[in-house]
Parts: structure tokens; C-alpha cells; sequence
């Protein structure tokens, strides 16, 4: 189902980060957030060891905390309402739309109550979500909105790169994401105030930029609150940088393989493509669909040499999250019919023309 994509140049710039035998935070980890922001249109990017990471900081500079409520959507992996439990707050689920899996914006209002602190909006697949609609309720009833675009760098949503619509947003760098620095994230936050509150507790607190070292060599600072070591490496920033070269050129491939994938299942019976619509691009992390008789039709592209697969099941099911809930009537219909298809970097229109071909002999 996925590669991981290591450019050419990655093992020149890890070497040299090797060889300098400097591997914190460092110069690179500033060239890796300048140039997310120069070329990917992220706000503010601060640079951290992994988006669970990047979610966890956002809650806390949000100031979510014990006895708060999150809205969010099941469709997602654990790691989104995981974070939220951590900082002694509840996780509550809206309902999704069938059509994209992302949050829909009708289900949130009536769930929102004077312990609700934010909303966190999934995109799906790399799939923007409603953010217009979602970003009218939230400033109603005064929410900060958080956005989990793990699956979105390089999307956009009316005409803006998702990383600079939201007060916060969270992005990936794990190793099977679009872009990979082994393991790592970004946080990103549209107002400079946050953005400052974000650096400073990346690492444990310390403001970095206003706290002198001294004549004897110590840091001068005076801790206020409780902060985190989530800063990124210069030993990862440099794998970072490598694998943002021709990162936009990759998209543009992905995105004509998608165009092939919807051209050729158009009009395959028992099998229905998910949403796009014009107003946003799509990250394409995954291909998705819905199909009729699940499992057949996993077996049979299986017994062709074609892998498919679940993405995860809505997360609500955990006894952690408070259990399955069946209200949520299009996420448990979603359980039922998803599936996705290879679409990763590796792939090219040859694959793409084989696993339409197969799809097409029914199942």
C-alpha cells in the first residue's frame, strides 16, 4: 500500500550532518522550517520529533486541559484522540460524511456544551475539510481550531495551502508520509503570539531567543510553566530538507495518477469514489472508495498481486474513547464499505493501468 520515498540526495546531507557531529536542533532545522513555509505555504512551521508530538503541543498552547471537550471525528488513528485524553481533557465525535470520511460540519453545533475548548478537523486521505464552516461555528461559541492535516501537506482549500487557514495545525513526517524525516511533524500557528508559545515549549519551556547564556556558561531563564522536548534534529531536518526537493513535482505525479484511478472506475458497478470538489486539492495520501462485498473484492485483487485495505476503523470503538458509538450513523457505514488501493511514489501509470484492469474483472 505505501513506499517510503528517500531522495538521491539524503544519504550526501545525513553524511555531512554525521560528520559535523552536530545532531540537535540546529541551522538545518531552521533551513527545514524556512523552507516549509517558503514553499509548502506553512504558517510559523516549528519543527518537532512527530505529529503526535505536533498534536499534543497544540492542545497545550491552546490551553485544552481537565474537564475541557475536543470535537473530532472517529475517522482517524488514535494518536488524534489520544492526545486529547493526555492533557486530561475528553475526546467527543461528530459524525463523518460518508462521501470523504472528513468531519461533517451539521454534527458538530449540537454536540458543542460550555466544556467544549476546540475543534479538530481531520483531512482525511489528504482531503481538506469543510474549513469555511467549521471555522464559522468555532468563532459562534469562541473555539480555537486545530486542524490534523497529517495526511495534507501540499493541500489547499480555496486557493490556501492547508498550514495557514487554522490558529493550529498539525502535519506528519513519519516514514511512510508524503514527506519523511524518519520520523517527525510540524506545528504550525497562524498568529505570531502562538507561534512564540509554540517554539518556547517545543524545548521544555525556555525561550530560547530571549534567555543569554552567561560569562559561566549557563542559559539565564526562569521556568513559568511546563514545556516538552519535541524539537526536531538536525540529523532528521537533513533528511527533511533532501526529500523537499522535487516534492511538488511528486504531487503533480500523484494527482495524474488519481486522475487515472477516477477515469477508470467511473463506471465500475458496486463501487463508489469519494468527494472532490473543486474548491480544494487533495494530498492524495490514499486512494479510497466504497465497495460492495468488502471482502471479495480484497481477495480478489489479492490473488492478482494487489494489496487493499482498511485504513483504519473509526477509533471511537476503543473503551478509552468511551466506546462504539452507534448515533454516528455514516461512520459506522464508512466501517462497513472502505477500502483503498495502492497510491504511493513509486507507483506510475503502468500499476496505476493494472489495478484498473483487475478492478474491472469484477469481484
Amino acid at each position: 500500500m505505501f513506499t517510503t520515498f528517500v531522495h538521491p540526495q539524503a544519504a550526501q546531507r545525513v553524511q555531512a550532518v554525521l560528520r559535523s557531529t552536530f545532531l540537535s536542533e540546529g541551522k538545518l532545522v531552521k533551513e527545514f522550517e524556512k523552507r516549509l513555509s517558503t514553499e509548502l505555504g506553512m504558517l510559523h512551521p516549528a519543527a518537532l520529533n512527530s505529529g503526535t508530538s505536533a498534536l499534543h503541543l497544540a492542545l497545550e498552547v491552546a490551553g485544552v486541559g481537565p474537564g475541557d471537550e475536543v470535537i473530532l471525528s472517529p475517522q482517524t488513528f488514535i494518536a488524534s484522540a489520544l492526545v486529547i485524553v493526555q492533557v486530561g481533557a475528553k475526546p467527543v465525535f461528530a459524525d463523518i460524511q460518508y462521501q470523504t470520511g472528513n468531519i461533517d460540519p451539521a454534527d458538530i453545533e449540537h454536540r458543542i456544551t460550555a466544556r467544549t475548548k476546540a475543534i479538530m478537523a481531520v483531512h482525511w486521505g489528504g482531503y481538506p475539510c469543510d474549513m469555511a464552516e467549521i471555522q464559522a461555528i468555532a468563532r459562534r461559541h469562541g473555539l480555537i481550531v486545530i486542524e490534523d492535516a497529517a495526511h495534507a501537506p501540499g493541500a489547499t482549500y480555496q486557493g490556501q495551502p492547508i498550514g495557514s487557514i487554522s490558529d493550529l495545525t498539525c502535519f506528519s513526517f513519519q516514514a511512510i508520509k508524503h514527506l519523511t524525516t524518519g520520523d517527525g511533524g510540524a506545528l504550525c500557528a497562524r498568529s505570531p503570539e502562538l507561534a512564540r508559545e509554540v517554539m518556547r515549549r517545543r524545548w521544555f519551556g525556555i525561550d530560547r531567543a530571549n534567555s543569554p547564556i552567561s560569562e559561566i556558561g549557563e542559559r539565564e531563564y526562569d521556568l513559568v510553566d511546563v514545556g516538552f522536548k519535541y524539537h526536531l534534529s538536525d540529523y532528521s531536518a537533513a533528511l527533511g530538507l533532501a526529500n523537499l526537493e522535487g516534492f511538488h513535482k511528486r504531487m503533480q505525479r500523484r494527482r495524474a495518477l488519481v486522475k487515472q484511478y477516477r477515469a477508470g472506475l467511473a463506471q465500475v458497478a458496486g463501487l463508489q469514489l469519494l468527494e472532490q470538489r473543486p474548491d480544494r486539492e487533495s494530498a492524495h495520501w490514499l486512494f479510497g472508495m466504497h465497495v460492495e462485498n468488502r471482502l471479495q473484492f480484497i481477495r480478489a485483487l489479492r490473488a492478482k498481486g494487489v494489496s487493499a485495505s482498511v485504513v483504519h476503523d473509526g477509533i471511537d470503538h476503543n473503551t478509552l474513547f468511551g466506546g462504539k458509538r452507534l448515533e454516528l450513523v455514516n461512520q459506522r457505514r464508512f466501517d462497513e464499505t472502505q477500502i483503498h488501493i495502492p497510491l504511493h511514489d513509486g507507483m506510475d501509470s503502468e500499476q496505476v493501468a493494472y489495478i484498473l484492469k483487475v478492478i474491472n474483472q469484477g469481484w
